[in-house]
């Protein structure tokens, strides 16, 4: 396998995993402000197919983890992978938020196709 690069694309709200210049996997997120502190709510956590199993989604979550915490953002782990590492990992309990039915309907409202005029 080519190298394999972690990357954070703000502009997507999304950490991307890279081999040969080519997504191969990506942890999706939305930023959310309305509990007191910022947050990133993570909702989906995909690698590839043809690259499972080679531990990259576990890579990919750290890093996507450790930059909210260094940039001061609270976890929301919706996604069950996220939320998984997460309970696998007790060094981000501190930096972790419950679920709440405000982020759910943050999340529906963000996610849901735009009305076309």
């Amino acid at each position: 396998m080519h190298d394999v690069t972690i990357r954070h694309n703000p502009e997507r709200q999304r950490f991307e995993v890279l081999t040969g210049g080519n997504v191969i996997g990506k942890a999706v997120y939305k930023e959310y402000d309305g509990g007191g502190s910022p947050q990133r709510i993570f909702y989906h956590t995909v690698i590839n197919e043809e690259y499972g199993g080679q531990g990259l989604a576990g890579k990919l979550a750290k890093v996507a983890l450790n930059e909210t915490v260094d940039e001061g953002r609270a976890i929301v782990p919706v996604c069950p992978f996220i939320k998984k590492y997460v309970r696998k990992h007790p060094d981000y309990a501190a930096a972790t938020v419950a679920i709440t039915p405000a982020h759910l309907e943050f999340l529906n409202t963000a996610l849901a196709p735009r009305a076309r005029a």
